[in-house]
């Protein structure tokens, strides 16, 4: 039970019915009993938003994952929906390899080349060695062979050159950051089929 409750598998969506973040069942649950949020019972094409009292008398279904309690049973909610809550939040990806490969498009920033995944790297323009840090403008993908020519030198010392200017990307609504990592069926209806 401690892993259901635990594992961020709830979708939050804002009063508009818009995905703005995700959440562990445990949190969905403190936040439908103060009524800040309504869950969605959802039966195939069939939504219904449903308050904390009815929630839990809901009868569970063969599909439904749920938490014993003092009370009995109660079905664990895939979506909930936030009361007053409009806005759309906005986040920048997190700061990581796959975040740097996809604002460089898959391309070597000295050569231009297009690369699959496991040909390029992480290259620190400024190296970690002479104080640069991990940051969104010193961070480049880089293809392997020519990171591992470049080593602890800057770019102008190994005969390189950037393409472009490293930037931090710009923020973006929060549910284009949204991945459905549980394959949660019922988060297609508002986060298409990401994972």
């Amino acid at each position: 039970m401690h892993d259901i409750l635990n594992k961020a598998t709830v979708l939050v969506l804002n009063r508009n019915w818009q995905a703005i973040n995700v959440r562990t069942p445990q949190d969905a649950f403190c936040q439908m009993a103060t009524n800040a949020t309504t869950a969605l019972d959802i039966d195939g094409e069939d939504i219904r938003p449903v308050t904390w009292d009815e929630w839990i008398t809901l009868p569970i279904r063969p599909q439904d994952s749920a938490v014993q309690t003092m009370r009995g049973p109660i079905r664990v909610p895939t979506v909930i929906v936030a009361l007053n809550y409009a806005k759309v939040p906005k986040k920048r990806p997190k700061l990581c390899s796959r975040s740097i490969r996809e604002r460089d498009g898959n391309r070597c920033q000295y050569t231009g080349r297009e690369l699959r995944p496991d040909e390029g790297s992480l290259d620190h323009v400024l190296p970690r060695s002479r104080g640069g840090k991990d940051t969104w403008e010193n961070l480049v993908w880089s293809g392997k062979d020519v990171n591992a020519r470049k080593g602890n030198r800057l770019p102008h010392e190994a005969g390189l050159k950037l393409l472009s200017v490293p930037r931090a990307p710009k923020e973006l609504p929060a549910s284009v950051l949204i991945r459905n990592v549980h394959g949660v069926a019922e988060w297609r209806l508002f986060v298409g089929n990401k994972a």
